[in-house]
């Protein structure tokens, strides 16, 4: 999977392990990830939750049969950060045929949780 030029390469993410039942991805705390206030965006917080979940999700599946999507995502932001990296650890909890569920902790460099989510993801077959 190629991640250029995508929000993953503009935000600064990076893929630290990804296989079918556990990915961990980090994110930078800096101008790129942050809210008008100095403090990391929910937005990024979510977008590495999905991220992470995606990746995940299409390691589950045949990518020259099908193609993967997020349908739902939520986050209860725990913690503010102002500075440094965030690590996102996604699990699934649920793959089924046509969905599946991860949940994905966001911690700190202390192991501090930042923000917990959970995201469904859709699969569907590509079109011939």
């Amino acid at each position: 999977m190629d991640f250029s030029n995508t929000l993953i390469d503009s935000l600064g993410m990076e893929i630290i392990e990804a296989g079918a039942e556990k990915v961990i991805m980090t994110m930078p705390v800096d101008e790129r990830t942050k809210q008008p206030f100095g403090f990391l965006h929910g937005g990024a917080s979510v977008a590495l939750a999905e991220s992470a979940a995606s990746i995940g999700s299409a390691l589950n599946v045949d990518l020259k049969k099908q193609t993967v999507f997020g349908i739902e995502i939520n986050a209860n932001h725990l913690k503010s950060k102002r500075d440094g990296i965030v690590t996102a650890t996604a699990q699934p909890v649920h793959k089924g045929r046509t969905t599946m569920v991860w949940e994905i902790k966001i911690t700190d460099e202390e192991d501090a949780m930042i923000c917990i989510s959970r995201c469904t993801t859709g699969i569907i077959d590509k079109k011939a």
